[in-house]
C-alpha cells in the first residue's frame, strides 16, 4: 500500500509538472557580455556569491574587472562552506541588503551556486524563514512572493549542475535538505573553462562523477521526457570520453569545456526528471558528516545500482551503449553489469574510496530515516527501497 500510494504521489506530480514555469538559463557568451546585461537591467550594484578557495586562487578577478569597467560595484560574500548552511544564506542576505544590490552572481561550484540560490529565496518570500521553503514549490505557491532578483551562474566546475537546476540544497546543523522551486533556476550560465583548470584532481573526479550520477538517476527513473533523455544520453556519452582526460591533465580546455557541457545536460535532465535514492543517501551523509556531495554520490552509486537489479537493465544497458561499453546486440543483463563495473572502475582510475570512512554502525539508522524522508514519496525511483534497503546500501558504505 505504501508503495502504491509513493507511485500515485508520483504520477500526480509528473502531470502537474507539465504546467510549471520550466525555463533554462541562457548561455552567457563570456564576460563582457555579461557586463552589458548588467547593464541593460540597471543592476549598479551586485552581490557575488563565492568561497574562500576560489578568492585564494584570484579566480573572481577577471569578473571583477568586467564589473568594475562597467560601473558596477560588487560585494562579495566568500564564507561559503563546503555544504552551504543557514547561517551562510542569512550572512550574505544581509550583504546584499547593505550594499543595495540587484543581482546576485554564484561564481563557484554547487555550494556557492546553492548559497546564492537561498539568498534569491529570502527576497523573494521576505516574511519566510530557510526551514520554512524546504520541499516543494513552497516560493511559486505563496500568494505574496516578490519578483526573483536576476541570478547568474559561473561555475567553476564540472558536476553539481546547480547552475540549470531548480534545487537549493542546504545544511542545517546535522540535516540537509532541498529547495525545490522553478524559481530557483538559474536566469543566465557563463561557462568559462578556463576557471576549472586550477582545480584539484581529486575535486575534477568527484564533481564530474557528480555529474554522471545527475544524468543516470535522471535516466533510470519514472519521470522522463524525450529531452530529459536526450540530455542524459548525452551527459553520459560526454563524461565517459572526457572525465578521466579532464582529471589526468588539469588544463586540457577542451576537456574541461566538455564537462561543463556534460554537467549542464545532467543538470537539465535531472531538474525536470528529478533524481532518486543515491542522492537522497547522498545527502542524509553530508547532512551528518558534510561528506562533499560528489564524492557522497560517487562512492554511493554503483550500491545503489545494483541494488535495483532487474529493474534498471534495460535504461542501464541504453546508457552503456552511449558510453561506448556495448552496442545493440549486446544482452541487457550483461550491458547493464558492465556501466556499473565502468562506474567502479572510473572511481578506482580517479582514487575515489569505495567507502565512506567517517560512517559510524550506530547511525545508520537515523541516516536511513533521514534518506526516505527525502526519497518517499517525491522521487520518480525505479524501485521504492524501504528501511532495510536503505540500511543495505549504508552497511556496504561502512
Amino acid at each position: 500500500m505504501y508503495k502504491l500510494y509513493c507511485r500515485a504521489y508520483q504520477n500526480a506530480f509528473r502531470a502537474g509538472a507539465v504546467a510549471l514555469p520550466w525555463r533554462r538559463p541562457k548561455r552567457l557568451g563570456g564576460y563582457n557580455a555579461l557586463g552589458m546585461l548588467l547593464q541593460d537591467r540597471g543592476c549598479d550594484s551586485v552581490l557575488v556569491v563565492t568561497d574562500n578557495g576560489l578568492i585564494g586562487l584570484d579566480l573572481h578577478q577577471e569578473l571583477l574587472k568586467v564589473l568594475a569597467a562597467c560601473n558596477i560595484s560588487a560585494a562579495i560574500y566568500s564564507n561559503t562552506a563546503q555544504n552551504p548552511t543557514v547561517d551562510n544564506i542569512e550572512e550574505a542576505l544581509a550583504l546584499y541588503k547593505e550594499n543595495n544590490c540587484k543581482a546576485i552572481i554564484a561564481l563557484g561550484g554547487g555550494s556557492p551556486i546553492d548559497c546564492a540560490k537561498g539568498v534569491g529565496v529570502r527576497i523573494t518570500c521576505p516574511n519566510k524563514s530557510i526551514p520554512d521553503m524546504r520541499g516543494q514549490l513552497k516560493i511559486l505557491i505563496s500568494p505574496f512572493a516578490a519578483k526573483m532578483p536576476l541570478l547568474i551562474a559561473i561555475p567553476t566546475t564540472a558536476g553539481s549542475g546547480s547552475e540549470v537546476s531548480v534545487a537549493a540544497v542546504v545544511r542545517d546543523k546535522h540535516v540537509k535538505y532541498a529547495i525545490n522551486d522553478p524559481t530557483l533556476i538559474p536566469h543566465y550560465v557563463l561557462h568559462d573553462p578556463h576557471l576549472t583548470v586550477n582545480l584539484p584532481p581529486s575535486l575534477t573526479a568527484t564533481t564530474g562523477m557528480d555529474a554522471l550520477c545527475h544524468a543516470v538517476e535522471a535516466y533510470i527513473g519514472k519521470s522522463n521526457t524525450c529531452r530529459t533523455e536526450m540530455d542524459a544520453i548525452k551527459a553520459v556519452r560526454i563524461i565517459f570520453s572526457n572525465l578521466y582526460p579532464a582529471y589526468q591533465d588539469g588544463h586540457n580546455i577542451k576537456a574541461r569545456a566538455n564537462m561543463q557541457k556534460a554537467a549542464y545536460l545532467a543538470g537539465a535532465a535531472f531538474t525536470r526528471a528529478y533524481v532518486g535514492n543515491i542522492h537522497a543517501i547522498s545527502h542524509a551523509l553530508s547532512g551528518q558528516y558534510g561528506t562533499p556531495h560528489g564524492l557522497a554520490n560517487a562512492v554511493i552509486m554503483p550500491y545503489v545500482l545494483d541494488a535495483y537489479g532487474k529493474a534498471v537493465e534495460k535504461p542501464l544497458s541504453e546508457l552503456a551503449i552511449a558510453a561506448g561499453l556495448g552496442d545493440q546486440f549486446t544482452p541487457k543483463k550483461e550491458a547493464s553489469r558492465r556501466f556499473i563495473s565502468a562506474i567502479k572502475e572510473m572511481n578506482a582510475k580517479m582514487g575515489i574510496p569505495n567507502k565512506i570512512d567517517e560512517l559510524l554502525p550506530q547511525d545508520i539508522p537515523e541516516l536511513a530515516k533521514h534518506a526516505l524522508k527525502e526519497a518517499n514519496p517525491l522521487y520518480p525511483v525505479p524501485v521504492i527501497f524501504g528501511y532495510n534497503d536503505v540500511a543495505a546500501v549504508l552497511n556496504k558504505l561502512l
